[in-house]
């Protein structure tokens, strides 16, 4: 059988739904049909792909079948397919259009070890989990503290390590996560700033999430806001997890900050227990990669999904 353009799957999507749907709504729905195994060729992101050739299809040709309806964000039908009372009503927000229900059928704390992979494998960072149930209840604060932090170690002979260890300058780099399951409109404030409270410490702050919404307005606030604030963006594929990728990346900081470091150190046992451990690395100069979250391989990380 041959296959399917990404135009073609959208249009065979919205002929079946009837009605205006987001760029990330025609994606899931697609998947759920199972037209994504028939597209002629994915690449690592489809719902980008998908979503970029809408929106020029759209802006530019005149015979296009598509149009689109609102803004934020933005959605996509076929054209005689709806009334003008109902695209009246629609634009108006009178009827609110119906969104997917997605199948987010995992809690936050799963996206942990897939993080765990990817920073291992593409940061070169060990990483380790902040159970904020075990801070100080009497300074606990919700924005002080990142979800998973990291340490990229430098690779260095040994008599280069201790050399700059002597002279205080030993070249680590130190990287903090906020996790959510998804990034939407109605979540990215929220998680954006969250995130920029409690990464102040770090050379590298990013905020990560499994689900990242496709629509070309969402994304370009979300640009936005990683140059304005320096702050990474990581989407995590719990399908494939070597496709996780860095939408945005982190700015990095050329200092730590040693007084917000101190205040977690005492809040909290677990980040407490990361630095004696970066500390007792670069002593010894052995990483005790056993110390650290465990890594798990690619097919271990699949199954432990439901999707």
């Amino acid at each position: 059988m041959e296959g399917l353009t990404f135009l073609e799957l959208a249009k065979r999507v919205l002929e079946e739904e009837k009605k205006p749907l987001s760029v990330d709504e025609v994606w899931k729905l697609a998947k759920s049909k199972g037209l994504d195994q028939l597209l002629r060729g994915q690449g690592k992101t489809p719902w980008a792909t998908l979503g970029a050739l809408l929106h020029v299809n759209v802006r530019d040709r005149k015979d296009t079948v598509f149009a689109t309806v609102g803004a934020r964000p933005k959605r996509f039908y076929l054209k005689g397919e709806l009334g003008k009372s109902q695209l009246q009503s629609l634009e108006s927000g009178q009827i609110e259009p119906q969104t997917i229900t997605k199948s987010l059928d995992y809690f936050e704390k799963d996206l942990h070890p897939f993080l765990a992979y990817y920073a291992n494998l593409y940061l070169k960072a060990y990483t380790k989990t902040i159970h904020h149930s075990r801070s100080d209840k009497r300074q606990f604060g919700e924005w002080i503290h990142p979800d998973m932090v990291g340490c990229c170690f430098p690779d260095w002979e040994r008599e280069v390590i201790e050399f700059g260890s002597r002279i205080g300058n030993v070249a680590i780099k130190m990287f903090s996560f906020e996790l959510k399951k998804e990034l939407t409109f109605d979540n990215l404030r929220e998680s954006f700033f969250q995130t920029v409270s409690n990464s102040t410490w770090a050379h590298e702050g990013y905020l990560v999430a499994a689900e990242v919404l496709s629509d070309e307005d969402f994304r370009a606030e979300l640009q936005r806001l990683s140059i304005s604030f320096g702050i990474g963006i990581i989407q995590l594929s719990l399908d494939d997890p070597n496709s996780s990728e860095i939408l945005f990346p982190a700015r990095t900081r050329e200092n730590l900050d040693l007084e917000s470091i101190n205040k977690l150190t005492a809040m909290n046992p677990d980040f407490k227990e990361f630095l004696s451990r970066i500390y007792n690395d670069i002593s010894t100069k052995e990483i005790r990669e056993e110390k650290y979250d465990k890594v798990l391989d690619r097919d271990a990380l699949v199954k432990s999904i439901r999707r």
